[in-house]
């Protein structure tokens, strides 16, 4: 991988990852044009989705600060609430890093075809929370988070919009708009540094996580995912307020069918 391919990988992970189009998906698809592959592809793309977890705390520091100061009062208040939340979304995907972290890196190198499939998914996804019109809860529950977070770890297959499955599962469980993106944006900050942390510890133990890849490319596609994250973070969450998901899912449908028919 050269610099340039970083630069619009990077590019393509910052701008994806936040609206509802699938950041792996289209990731893999870029990869594939580029003939980039296996473990440089995948580490290029655990590197730029670190990128995009710290665009999305520079974004919503007031937020995660809040978090905090509530938490460290040490009572069940709005703010700790807020936090059980989150803990609790992270359940699903927890398991299935920990018990099927092959399957999925498998998956990530079968092909175009389910990146395709998986686009489509979300298009009937967005389209359907798009004209679902249940009651509009005040807050986020337990329960709710809970399947929000299913939604993520579905979310691990390639082409799956992670923040077009959790915003559209909040909204079809009646969850108001303005509250989602938010919540979808914060929840996926832990799987992901965790997923960065355990990587550095295969670096200490001796076990390459960067092989195949230079470091300028890495660095190179770092900071574009970063600068592209920012301002498509602040974006998508003016898009979710107006429900504006349709013209995404008219996207996604388009690209899921034109891929799979490029991988036949």
């Amino acid at each position: 991988m050269d610099c340039i391919e970083a630069l619009v990988l990077g590019l393509i992970q910052g701008l994806t990852e936040y609206l509802p189009v699938s950041s792996s998906g289209h990731l893999a698809i870029g990869s594939a044009l580029f003939g980039i592959q296996g473990e440089e592809n995948l580490t290029f793309t655990i590197m730029v989705h670190v990128a995009t977890v710290l665009s999305t705390l520079v974004i919503l520091w007031k937020e995660v600060d809040w978090i905090f100061k509530g938490l460290f009062k040490f009572q069940m208040n709005d703010e700790t609430k807020y936090f059980l939340n989150i803990v609790v979304s992270m359940i699903p995907v927890g398991i299935v890093g920990v018990f099927f972290k092959d399957a999925v890196e498998d998956v990530f190198g079968s092909g175009l075809m389910i990146v395709g499939a998986m686009l489509v998914l979300t298009s009937v996804l967005l389209a359907f929370s798009y004209y679902a019109k249940p009651r509009q809860k005040e807050k986020i529950s337990l329960r709710d988070a809970f399947i929000i977070g299913l939604a993520q770890a579905c979310a691990v297959m390639p082409g799956l919009s992670r923040s077009g499955s959790t915003i559209a599962t909040g909204l079809l469980l009646g969850n108001k708009k303005e509250k989602l993106a938010q919540f979808s944006f914060l929840m996926v900050i832990p799987p992901i540094l965790g997923e960065a942390l355990l990587d550095v510890v295969k670096a200490m133990k001796g076990e390459a996580v960067s092989a195949g890849i230079d470091t300028l490319p890495l660095i190179v596609g770092f900071v574009a995912a970063f600068v592209s994250g920012c301002l498509a973070c602040k974006w998508m969450i003016n898009i979710v307020k107006k429900g504006k998901l349709i013209y995404f899912a008219i996207y996604c449908a388009i690209a899921g069918v034109v891929t799979m028919l490029f991988s036949l």
